[in-house]
């Protein structure tokens, strides 16, 4: 079997054996871009280095925003519960007017002092899946969509507990974001949607003057493994060059996909050690298995068959959840944050598809779909780690959190890929406590954190919402998790 990669072959195979019925997934949409580096259009590896973003480096497009941030501000959301205690904002910034393109954004301030809370900013991953969606209506944001598709309900772990929040649906074409020149969803890729990302902060940063010298944070999960450092490292050169400047301090990936080799190791070596395959299957993929070569034997190509055949059908981005059974609408019942709905994907797509919903959240007429079938994605690199290394030689703050139950990007994917950077420890591993329960654990590098959460998918804040708020919130104030039980006051 020649010309396709170990992970492609993964891929190939996985859409041969029993999988669970859904909607593409963010998590699927990162197969099908790791899928195309064996395809006849495979991404290019662009260069991140400094020397060579500088030959194309050029100011940042700026417009006038006086009066649209008073304009961006949501009356309300329908079916929102009474008593919301904070200010919430959505709308358009143009990042290319010749182009006619826009990105769209949903902020959440805290309802607790404000004005001295950090700034973050949420990506979700893909490439092609909204931040909307997924980061603020099933994971982080201050509410969850009930099984209705009509009515919403508190997250009380929301994460503008201890922060202002801002989700961005990037890069255009996803979500609400759009462009009037259609050839632009033809040019997608790594570069571009970190350019526009960055001149969307620049705009935004000037429609809400107020936070042009906060504490700027970036998280993010799954493909974000890309999105997030590589706009940390368009602000950071954009801070030395221009005279622009964003007051950036750390960002958190969750679990993300980092490095092709790694990742792929990783995967295999997770589903043995969580007794999804046999000892003989896993036997075989450790002999015959290479995986940073480009071609796969027939030896290998079998025993990853029958891996992803043993395994069963299962909640890849989630071993031991239920699967979503029953995705039609259900009147009368109000959701559980403390519960994930594994249906949450299609009542968020009933919600945020109602004309009301659109026209509250000052969003064009749009067909909302949680991740996008537009986009070709034209530049993706098959490692992440240099341009991780220079956030770790800058000074950036890095954290990497995995939801350990997560078989598709999981836990032993982001080991390896730390492991690579061969890194001194500076705080052995150890458990962490969510108020009187282990929430994972935790280890601390020179220059890296990681930090498990326990009992948590590939959304960890979906599936483990009070874990991690704890994590969000230590990695906020730039401290280890609690290293002991607590009492929540």
């Amino acid at each position: 079997m020649k010309n396709l990669s170990l992970y492609a072959c993964l891929l190939t195979l996985s859409f041969l054996v029993l999988l669970p019925c859904s909607k593409a997934s963010q998590a699927d949409k990162l197969d099908e871009l790791i899928l195309s580096r064996s395809s006849q259009k495979a991404p290019m590896t662009l260069s991140w280095a400094e020397e060579d973003a500088l030959k194309t480096h050029s100011s940042a497009y700026v417009a006038p925003q006086e009066g649209l941030q008073q304009a961006d501000k949501i009356v309300a959301l329908p079916g929102q519960s009474y008593g919301v205690n904070f200010d919430q904002y959505s709308g358009y910034v143009t990042v290319d007017p010749e182009a006619g393109r826009a990105l769209f954004y949903y902020f959440v301030e805290s309802p607790y002092n404000p004005s001295t809370k950090p700034l973050v900013l949420w990506l979700n991953g893909g490439p092609g899946c909204s931040s909307l969606g997924y980061g603020a209506f099933e994971e982080l944001g201050p509410f969850r969509i009930n099984s209705d598709g009509k009515t919403l309900y508190r997250n009380k772990y929301a994460w503008n507990e201890v922060a202002n929040v801002l989700f961005l649906e990037s890069p255009a074409g996803v979500g609400f974001s759009y462009s009037n020149t259609s050839s632009d969803y033809d040019h997608a890729g790594d570069k571009s949607t970190a350019k526009d990302a960055y001149v969307f902060l620049i705009n935004w940063l000037e429609r809400f003057p107020q936070y042009k010298t906060r504490d700027f944070y970036i998280t993010g999960e799954s493909y974000a493994g890309h999105y997030v450092p590589q706009l940390a490292y368009t602000i950071l050169l954009n801070n030395k060059y221009s005279h622009q400047n964003i007051n950036i301090k750390s960002i958190a990936i969750g679990n993300a996909w980092i490095d092709d080799v790694t990742g792929s190791k990783g995967i295999v070596d997770y589903l043995w050690s969580h007794a999804l395959n046999s000892d003989q299957t896993h036997e075989l993929i450790q002999k015959y298995c290479d995986f940073s070569a480009e071609n796969v034997s027939e030896i290998c190509a079998n025993a990853t068959r029958t891996a992803l055949i043993e395994k069963g059908n299962i909640d890849f981005y989630n071993i031991y959840a239920p699967l979503c059974l029953d995705s039609s609408l259900k009147n009368g019942s109000t959701g559980s944050v403390s519960d994930f709905d594994p249906c949450s994907d299609y009542y968020g797509e009933a919600y945020l598809n109602r004309p009301e919903v659109q026209l509250a959240l000052h969003a064009k007429p749009t067909n909302w779909t949680l991740c996008s079938d537009q986009l070709s994605w034209n530049d993706s690199p098959t490692t992440i780690l240099p341009v991780i290394k220079y956030l770790i030689d800058s000074g950036i703050g890095l954290w990497i959190y995995s939801g350990d139950t997560d078989a598709r990007v999981p836990v032993t994917s982001s080991r390896y890929s730390i492991n690579s950077l061969k890194l001194p420890i500076q705080v052995p591993w150890r458990p962490w406590y969510s108020e009187k329960e282990v929430g994972g654990y935790v280890v601390k590098y020179k220059g890296v954190t990681f930090v498990t959460v326990r009992g948590a998918g590939h959304l960890v804040p979906s599936w483990q919402p009070k874990r991690a708020l704890t994590f969000v919130s230590s990695f906020l104030y730039g401290i280890l998790p609690p290293a002991s039980p607590w009492k929540a006051f």
